[in-house]
């Protein structure tokens, strides 16, 4: 046995144990899902049943609290993406020498622990309500504006966009650092305004990166935890209630979520990659295409020949 096949063999158990540990556990809860006992088990698998999905449609703070995360990520992507795009075209376009202590003070939520950024918004929030009574009071607005905007829902999307508009931040300014800046001024050289080199030039760049920023955004708000539980007051969300119900007993309720999670992971994953190589292939095709005008041929041109011989 020579060092390279035990260098092999080695790599090989390592990578094995790694996947055995990454897809483990989703095994278990597969499997889990579809078996009849109350408690959570593989072995032995009793036989199979649909009991957990339809017990857990039927979970009525399991349906809210994946509703309001939905509206909360959808908030958060709404108010990060925006921010993170404003920040980072500022830290692209400012003196060099501010650049670090913008860029220190933009990404420092990331280093603050979501409980302190939970714990700050509600009291911030509190306070600038309260401090706004006596200059609103003539107008009746500070109920209104406390019954719309001091609600869990709201200072939870304001507090998970505090630290989510970094992760934006960072995305957006990858893909701006290799834009091309004679684009914009080749745009307004021939009359167009900075609106139209903005929507015209500039954000179809920055297309990609916005798009994942967006999705990144999402999960990062769906999965939120410590910053929810405090900003989120009477309201609850998935993360929350499952919280809960982990703390009282799991049931394989829960493991049928993780399944149905994993399903809709999977077919995103799937449509993402189908509609990707379908672009790959229409991008191919027109440059194939752009190729043959070139050298003054057309696709059916070259078929006309061996036409004629028939």
């Amino acid at each position: 046995m020579t060092s390279g096949f035990a260098l092999r063999v080695m790599l090989g158990f390592y990578v094995f144990l790694f996947f055995i540990y990454l897809f483990g556990p989703l095994v278990v809860m597969g499997v889990t899902a579809f078996n009849t006992p109350s408690y959570p088990q593989t072995i032995p698998f009793e036989g199979f049943t649909l009991d957990w999905f339809v017990k857990l449609y039927n979970h009525r703070q399991m349906r809210e609290g994946l509703w309001n995360s939905i509206i909360i990520g959808i908030g958060v992507v709404a108010l990060s993406v925006p921010i993170g795009l404003a920040a980072s075209i500022i830290m692209n376009q400012i003196y060099h020498r501010a650049r670090g202590l913008f860029y220190l003070v933009t990404v420092s939520p990331l280093l603050t622990p979501g409980v302190v950024i939970g714990i700050s918004t509600v009291i911030f929030w509190k306070d600038a309500f309260e401090s706004t009574d006596f200059f609103l009071t003539y107008a009746y607005l500070p109920a209104f504006t406390k019954a719309l905007f001091y609600k869990g829902i709201v200072l939870s999307i304001l507090g998970q966009s505090s630290f989510v508009a970094a992760y934006c931040l960072l995305i957006i300014m990858a893909r701006l650092t290799r834009f091309d800046r004679a684009q914009e001024e080749a745009a307004l050289d021939l009359g167009a305004s900075y609106p139209q080199v903005f929507w015209h030039v500039l954000l179809p760049f920055l297309r990609p990166a916005l798009l994942s920023a967006g999705v990144i955004a999402f999960l990062s708000s769906f999965e939120n935890y410590n910053t929810t539980t405090f900003a989120i007051l009477a309201d609850k969300t998935l993360v929350t209630v499952l919280a809960g119900e982990v703390r009282q007993g799991t049931t394989p309720a829960l493991s049928a979520l993780a399944v149905i999670i994993i399903g809709f992971s999977l077919l995103g994953a799937i449509v993402y990659e189908v509609l990707k190589r379908r672009e790959e292939r229409i991008a191919s095709e027109m440059k194939e295409r752009a190729r043959l005008a070139e050298r003054g041929e057309t696709s059916a041109g070259l078929f006309q020949p061996a036409v004629v011989a028939a």
